[in-house]
């Protein structure tokens, strides 16, 4: 007879841990959480690295001097053409401008909200973007219009980006005097794209450009001066007093209205244009004798009331160039 042991250990057996209660307020809402950027967002942001305002003022000094070359209406095909590769063109200078300016564009408050400081944009795509973008305004201007004009505008670029940005924008008070002949190309494109040759007219009104960025930009650094300041960029009111500042706008003002009315003779237009050269070159001298007045006064900061002449700057190149493209239509 045989008797069977009996193991006295309970038997081994294999528990698991009871599930925990979910709780429905500890659960996660998907649709709180943060979907990727839009298709619509990136695009926009991508526009905003080619900053279309200053695109908008390049291209009211082409167009019109389109209308100075031909003599009347310029063709449809050769305008549309090279407004695009102005567009491209101006869009890569000032995309590579957003990626080498970064840094500051972050600690700025005009600038903080741009694509790479909001990390919008990453600056390797923006770097491709802007050569992308230059590439195809040079081989675009040269296939559909001439190679001169791609050329200039080539010239343009490089010198906006190596010459202003890498070289004069933080190292000298005269950064934007000399940095600002690219933003004047575009005068130069608008004549070269009708006649394929350079001529004294376009570069009396490179002139005009020329003595109209001091007082332009320098009126909205005196409003943004801590700005500059914060980031050691040496504009002319980080440096120099506000009277300083206004007797050095006064004076390129003055020497701008001079020069835009020597378009009359130079280029032989009619009476539509010197009538509002000195129109408007009265108004541009008030303002500008205004801001001194005020600076006189030692008001300083928001007192100085600067983005009136600003403002009034962007009017003055409007319509003075309009006034160019109308008077050789009513010859």
């Amino acid at each position: 007879m045989f008797v069977t042991a009996v193991d006295p250990r309970p038997a081994a057996t294999t528990s698991y841990p009871a599930p925990l209660p979910t709780d429905p307020a500890l659960e996660i809402d998907q649709s709180l959480v943060p979907a990727g950027p839009s298709v619509r967002d990136v695009i926009k942001a991508y526009v905003g690295l080619t900053k279309p305002r200053i695109i908008e003022l390049l291209l009211i000094t082409t167009v019109p001097v389109m209308f100075l070359a031909a003599g009347g209406v310029p063709g449809l095909g050769v305008v549309a053409a090279t407004l695009l590769g102005g567009i491209l063109a101006a869009g890569s200078a000032n995309t590579i401008n957003c990626v080498l300016d970064r840094d500051i564009d972050e600690q700025m408050r005009r600038t903080r909200r741009r694509p790479l400081p909001r990390h919008a944009v990453s600056p390797r795509s923006a770097t491709v973007f802007g050569i992308v973008l230059g590439i195809l305004a040079t081989i675009e201007l040269g296939l559909l219009v001439n190679w001169l004009s791609s050329l200039l505008a080539l010239a343009a670029n490089a010198f906006y980006v190596f010459g202003y940005t890498m070289v004069l924008k933080r190292r000298t008070v005269q950064n934007i005097v000399w940095g600002g002949i690219a933003g004047c190309f575009p005068t130069l494109i608008g004549w070269t794209s009708v006649t394929n040759s350079l001529a004294w007219t376009p570069l009396v009104l490179f002139a005009v450009v020329f003595f109209w960025t001091p007082p332009h930009t320098w009126a909205l650094a005196m409003r943004y001066r801590e700005d500059y300041a914060s980031v050691d960029v040496p504009m002319l009111p980080v440096v120099a007093t506000p009277v300083q500042t206004a007797r050095q706008i006064l004076a390129y003002s003055i020497v701008m209205v001079l020069t835009s009315i020597a378009l009359w003779p130079v280029g032989g237009t009619g009476f539509v244009y010197p009538l509002a050269a000195v129109v408007l070159g009265v108004v541009f001298l008030r303002e500008a004798f205004a801001l001194l007045a005020r600076a006189n006064t030692g008001a300083d900061g928001p007192a100085l009331r600067p983005m009136r002449l600003f403002h009034f700057s962007n009017i003055y190149l409007a319509l003075l160039f309009i006034a160019a493209a109308i008077d050789p239509l009513l010859r």
